[in-house]
């Protein structure tokens, strides 16, 4: 086995583990999620995550590899981390925000994987292995996306009025400014 394939199947072996330990964050996280969309997310990105750990073993099969016991230390980390700071939060706008803050870590840290694995493939002419990986790379930017658009649209305003006091639907972001602060006049 050349050192080429020899590292791609170490990177394989860290990605496989990787998203077997995702699959079971982002169950936890769509448990404790009260977001209906950000729930429904979580499930269209854990049935599209099965589906990348069968490619990944896929890859590593035309490599000649197998997933093996290798343990991602960094997705362990991201994991407990989400999993620590889920517990110190009730379920409501608050525990949606840190999932979301979780779940978007974990994601860019898919894509450095897939971005860097895609690339050696493609620079060392494996393109149909480049491929594959980059079907999954652009499905972990896909999720990312929708996460940050989903804390654009709903999550964020709906931590910020409750943290406010406010009912998320009553006024627009920033309608109670002026109620808050009366109004500042100059001292003449």
């Amino acid at each position: 086995m050349d050192q080429i394939s020899k590292l791609m199947i170490e990177q394989l072996r860290d990605a496989h583990s990787a998203e077997r330990q995702a699959l079971r964050g982002m169950q936890r996280m769509m448990k404790n999620a009260t977001s209906e969309k950000l729930r429904q997310g979580f499930q269209m990105h854990i049935e599209q995550t099965e589906g990348q750990v069968e490619r990944l073993e896929q890859a590593l099969d035309q490599l000649g590899g197998k997933p093996g016991r290798k343990v991602c230390e960094a997705m362990r980390g991201l994991i407990e981390e989400a999993q620590g700071e889920m517990s110190e939060h009730e379920k409501g706008p608050t525990m949606d925000v840190v999932i979301v803050a979780a779940a978007q870590r974990i994601e860019h840290y898919e894509i450095a994987a897939y971005g860097t694995m895609a690339t050696l493939a493609k620079s060392a002419g494996m393109a149909e292995l480049g491929e594959l990986l980059g079907q999954t790379l652009a499905e972990e930017k896909r999720m990312d996306e929708e996460l940050s658009r989903l804390a654009e649209s709903e999550v964020n305003q709906a931590f910020i009025a409750e943290a406010r006091g406010e009912d998320a639907e009553d006024e627009p972001a920033g309608a109670n400014e002026n109620k808050r602060g009366g109004s500042r006049r100059k001292a003449g």
